[in-house]
């Protein structure tokens, strides 16, 4: 009976050797286009960065391959920081845009037909 002891990390740091802080690939376990996608495109509008790109490695496996370049210097996690932040606040901006537009319907349900 095979028992797993330690548990997979969710995101892991690629780099080859000799090569600078500013060229990473980023492995996402458990991941899709979904994320992918968004990131990428958030990461994209920093003026730093260089390249930003993604590649599903197989569609049995859930798993992305994220590639940042930056100039400059700036460490490649930088920009990702900043996109997955940016990112989670869009989100929450949509998320409670979208709550208070269900809770005024709720509320003009409930209102007495005059």
């Amino acid at each position: 009976m095979a028992v797993e002891s330690e548990k997979k990390p969710v995101l892991e740091m690629v780099q080859a050797d000799g090569a600078d802080e500013g060229c990473v690939t980023f492995v996402l376990h458990n991941e899709d286009h979904t994320l992918g996608n968004s990131l990428r495109y958030m990461i994209m509008k920093t003026v730093d960065v260089d390249f930003c790109g993604y590649t599903i490695t197989h569609p049995s496996e859930s798993k992305i391959n994220f590639r940042i370049q930056t100039r400059g210097g700036i460490p490649a996690a930088e920009p990702l920081r900043r996109g997955l932040n940016e990112l989670s606040d869009v989100c929450q901006h949509v998320l409670n845009t979208f709550q208070a537009r269900v809770d005024e319907f709720k509320e003009r349900q409930e209102q007495p037909m005059e």
